[in-house]
């Protein structure tokens, strides 16, 4: 009993430890956010602060509604979410289905397409620019949203295949087999038995591929010419070369941009810990 009793304030000093630093490590990933905010509130004209300013007075509100009186960001923001809307299933389901695919290959297929897509995961995506362009301009794919989605046909990233392809290749292989014998077609065991059981790398691709589409800001202004196409980083620029010194004004833009992404991770953080309960369970 002494022993236990002396174990008791150890264990508690160690957890009070861990938290402190969560909360401490929390606290400086949230500045910047909170900078930020602050800083959209400030009133036009003014310099950003020297100091941390956590909250500014009088509030300027007014610079949310005046960023959409200079620039229909409204507009972009509508494209940003079509793109995403479309983008984010497209994505999961090609890079689930090629995963799937890549794990029930025998071993020596598998291996040779496992190091392909390492090997294609480390080609910079600068390379690919002036062939995707040549290759969507012959198509005629150019000054249009399909020109942003494309990606998703072939999974968007390899990376998101390699995750599909790991989780996949942890399910015992019996289950697949036992599916097989009862007359379940490779559709069908993908679907019904495979894919529910790999939720945590659906949830999270779904976050990697959402901020990838999301923050995507080169392909936009490759591929589109019309305005009216535009999505939300291009207004951001836009809105930057319009007065580069405008502070409130572009961290209010900053501020539309950044919050949804915030909100779906923090969506999808509750997620994974319930997924998380679950296989504890």
């Amino acid at each position: 009993m002494r022993s236990k009793r002396r174990l008791r304030p150890a264990w508690l000093v160690n957890a009070s430890g861990y938290h402190l630093l969560a909360v401490t490590l929390s606290l400086l990933c949230l500045l910047p956010l909170v900078w930020m905010l602050a800083a959209s509130l400030r009133q036009t004209g003014q310099p950003l602060p020297r100091t941390l300013e956590i909250f500014a007075w009088p509030p300027a509100w007014q610079n949310y509604a005046r960023i959409f009186e200079l620039l229909p960001l409204g507009r972009y923001l509508l494209n940003s979410l079509f793109v995403v809307s479309v983008s984010v299933p497209l994505t999961l389901l090609t890079a689930s289905l090629a995963g799937y695919g890549m794990s029930q290959l025998p071993r020596r297929q598998r291996g040779r397409l496992l190091v392909l897509s390492i090997l294609l995961q480390m080609v910079p995506v600068t390379a690919l620019w002036l062939t995707r362009f040549l290759l969507f301009s012959w198509i005629g794919l150019t000054n249009s949203h399909l020109a942003l989605i494309a990606p998703a046909l072939m999974g968007a990233s390899p990376l998101f295949v390699l995750l599909f392809y790991w989780s996949f290749r942890r399910l015992p292989a019996e289950q697949i087999e036992s599916a097989r014998l009862d007359g379940a077609s490779p559709w069908q065991a993908w679907r019904l038995v495979a894919l529910p059981q790999v939720r945590p790398a659906l949830l999270a691709v779904s976050l990697l591929a959402f901020l990838m589409f999301w923050n995507d800001f080169i392909n936009p202004l490759l591929y589109l010419k019309s305005t009216r196409l535009y999505t939300l980083p291009v207004g951001l620029m836009q809105l930057q070369e319009l007065d580069k010194t405008n502070w409130p004004l572009l961290m209010a833009a900053s501020a539309l941009v950044t919050l949804p992404p915030v909100g779906v991770f923090l969506w999808l953080q509750k997620a994974l810990l319930g997924e998380a309960g679950y296989l504890k369970q």
